[in-house]
């Protein structure tokens, strides 16, 4: 008789929803999956989360899975994920999906020369952070992802906290926890060389020619991939 996967979380990236990631969730069929809405991410910009606030949000997600999990993180994700599961005992791997993988001390605004990515726009507010948007998602996000398809995923987008951009670390699970890292090769909103400088924190790593949105673009090949890594652990 075959041993049972393990449950899987999904994290997705800034700007982006569970529903985003619901294409690569129908090709999972069989595998206890579960997706994290990130409270840094939301459709109205006065009233978004932070870093620290995904963090725990993923950490609540992975509490309430009874048995081995592994969380795969995209994008974005990776940062609330490596600061969320340092102490999280049934996680047994991470997966890094063209994915921020820093360290203690770090942010996202810090790994990207101190600011926004050149491709995000900043609003900034008085009287608080303000938020981040993306003038061109379909450019940055979905080069090879069919029109119907990026057109949905565009109206499905909603806006980033800018606190979640400049907090920084004080956990890193990939020292504890094993990771695997997918580098997506064609990728222009995180560029390959820099993925692979993340990639070198991970201890198996594996390569897509895809964009920064193989969910959208190859759901049915990034399951595979997945179920492999979880067949693994």
């Amino acid at each position: 008789m075959s041993r049972a996967l393990p449950s899987l979380v999904l994290v997705p990236g800034a700007w982006h929803k569970p529903a985003h990631l619901q294409p690569l969730v129908d090709e999972l069929d069989g595998i206890d999956t579960r997706t994290v809405a990130l409270p840094s991410t939301g459709d109205d910009p006065a009233h978004l989360g932070d870093m620290y606030g995904d963090a725990a949000a993923i950490a609540e997600a992975v509490a309430a899975v009874d048995g081995p999990t592994v969380v795969l993180a995209h994008s974005y994700g990776g940062i609330p994920t490596t600061q969320a599961l340092s102490g999280a005992r049934n996680v047994r791997r991470i997966i890094y999906l063209a994915a921020f993988v820093l360290d203690v001390g770090e942010s996202l605004f810090s790994v990207s020369g101190g600011s926004p990515m050149g491709w995000a726009a900043a609003h900034r507010q008085c009287g608080g952070d303000g938020y981040l948007d993306v003038p061109d998602p379909v450019e940055v996000f979905y080069g090879d992802v069919d029109a119907v398809t990026a057109d949905r995923a565009v109206r499905q987008l909603g806006y980033l906290s800018y606190a979640a951009g400049r907090q920084v670390l004080t956990e890193a699970a990939w020292k504890t926890v094993p990771s695997t890292y997918i580098i997506c090769e064609e990728d222009r909103a995180l560029p390959p060389a820099v993925q692979e400088r993340f990639a070198r924190h991970a201890d198996e790593v594996h390569r897509m020619g895809t964009s920064h949105s193989p969910f959208l673009s190859r759901p049915a090949d990034l399951a595979g991939l997945v179920a492999d890594v979880l067949a693994q652990v």
